[in-house]
């Protein structure tokens, strides 16, 4: 354990090591989470991707499949995004009496055009008094289940939310808050801003506060503890075809130190193996190998193996064709030094789309339409 590095403490769920992996939509998956546990040897908390609140109280056959947790899966956390309290809370409410999870995390923090433009994602906590409606509801719904929220510093940096975000949540009762230290207008550009992570943590002392951004390695995620005073950390991108990252960060937090460099045949192995799981979880092969495809470019980042062969895997369709191209890489190649660093979506700044009016009362509880609630990722 590093000298600085305590339990995390989430309701009643103590979390060893304090590091969470992020809900990425179409990433975070039961395969994909499945994979980084046995990595992590089972510590670590590993969230769902994130589950719209309109689609799981309408039964959705996708939404339901998306929150089926392994009974390994310990404790089950869910992350839901929603708009409406109304249905915020009746959502919350199905997962208590259903027994769907037992920690429920809010997203605010999606920066997608499509999303800010309807006033959800990371432009509605601007609205002080909907955000409060929303995890009044959710709390109050919630039971013994700790409900936590994930968000970002605001729209941008004249419209800055997060530390009156931060202290709306204490007061409503939510468990812990994970901030993004990037604006909306940032996307997934430029530099994390770790000092605002620091400030959140200064402001909120009653609740554990995470940091999120700009971890790309186990040694990242102690230093942004040690100089933020965070209790724990949220990964996302780092994580991209790299699940042995979270037995890095056990390594890291408990003294022992070390990366894992997998040569490229250990890689390939846990390529089949993500395909072939996705395969299982949805009943099909050809639909988990074509789910796979995404990963291929970030396995194989940095690695010698041409662009031929990544077009190949990219188009793969059964578990034998992946492994008849697999077979075709070098076993033997040594994990690369270009394979280290930012992974994942890099686009940078863009302007923030509103509603009409948005920016012009803070404290207006304005209704948010559905179709801000869509099924896209971001924090």
């Amino acid at each position: 354990m590093t000298a600085d590095a305590a339990p995390l403490q989430i309701g009643p769920h103590t979390v060893w090591p304090p590091v969470v992996l992020a809900p990425m939509a179409g990433i975070t998956n039961a395969p994909f989470r499945t994979l980084c546990r046995e990595f992590s040897g089972g510590k670590g908390l590993f969230v769902s991707e994130m589950i719209t609140t309109r689609a799981l109280v309408e039964r959705d056959a996708k939404t339901m499949r998306l929150v089926h947790f392994d009974a390994s899966e310990k404790p089950r956390s869910i992350q839901l995004y929603g708009v409406d309290p109304a249905t915020v809370g009746r959502a919350v409410r199905m997962i208590v009496e259903e027994d769907l999870a037992d920690h429920v995390d809010l997203n605010f923090g999606c920066p997608v055009p499509k999303v800010t433009r309807k006033g959800g994602g990371s432009a509605l906590p601007y609205k002080r008094n909907l955000l409060r409606s929303i995890l009044r509801e959710a709390v109050g719904n919630a039971g013994s289940l700790p409900v936590t929220v994930k968000m970002r510093k605001g729209i941008d940096d004249d419209h800055l939310t997060y530390l009156d975000a931060g202290r709306i949540a204490v007061e409503e009762g939510v468990s812990a808050i994970a901030l993004h230290g990037r604006t909306a207008a940032q996307h997934y550009g430029g530099t994390a801003d770790w000092e605002a992570i620091a400030r959140l943590k200064e402001a909120v002392t009653e609740i554990p506060v995470l940091g999120n951004g700009d971890i790309w390695c186990a040694e990242d995620a102690v230093r942004m503890m040690r100089t933020t005073g965070a209790d724990g950390v949220v990964v996302g991108r780092g994580c991209l075809g790299r699940p042995w990252l979270f037995g890095d960060l056990v390594n890291a937090f408990e003294g022992r130190g070390g990366s894992a460099r997998p040569t490229l045949g250990e890689v390939a192995k846990v390529m089949r193996r993500h395909a072939q799981l996705l395969g299982e979880w949805l009943e099909d092969e050809e639909r988990g190998v074509i789910d796979f495809r995404k990963h291929v470019a970030w396995y194989t980042k940095g690695f010698s193996v041409g662009s031929q062969l990544r077009r190949d895997l990219a188009m793969a369709s059964s578990l034998a064709e992946l492994d008849g191209l697999l077979a075709g890489a070098d076993p033997g190649q040594q994990w690369p030094a270009g394979a280290e660093g930012p992974r994942g979506r890099t686009a940078g700044a863009k302007r923030v789309v509103l509603p009409d009016g948005w920016l012009d009362d803070p404290y207006d509880c304005a209704a948010v339409g559905a179709e801000a609630e869509l099924d896209t990722s971001g924090g």
